[in-house]
């Protein structure tokens, strides 16, 4: 049986992939909505999956020439039956390699209805 910190980690998995392929479809699958993102000094609310998608993240980094994004470390800080903490860490990549940041964040996954999301996201990211 899958523990809450394994479906927490796969979700996590899914998401990267899912950006990395530019599918905003899979993306918002791995959310739970309403869908919450404290970054840049604002709280932003994602009331359905219809307003959060991967046309709102290109649009966001398309002047630094982003490219692909990987996990550099994704930490399990706290873990309950139904939710899941973790700190994690990120980098954005350009199509040469070169980097262009990495982001720490805070990522809450939860278990609704039987489906683990992604709930919540604090991130020091722009």
């Amino acid at each position: 049986m899958e523990t809450p910190e394994q479906a927490a980690l796969a979700v996590l998995d899914t998401f990267m992939d899912a950006l990395n392929r530019r599918d905003g479809d899979a993306m918002g699958a791995t959310f739970h909505f309403p869908h919450y993102r404290f970054a840049s000094g604002r709280v932003d609310v994602f009331p359905t999956a219809d307003d959060y998608g991967f046309e709102r993240f290109d649009r966001a980094t398309k002047a630094d020439g982003w490219a692909r994004s990987a996990w550099d470390y994704r930490t399990v800080i706290h873990a309950g039956a139904n939710k899941v903490h973790l700190d994690v860490q990120f980098t954005r990549y350009r199509a040469d390699g070169s980097t262009i940041g990495s982001y720490q964040s805070l990522w809450i996954v939860t278990c609704r209805d039987g489906r683990w999301g992604v709930e919540a996201r604090s991130s020091f990211a722009p």
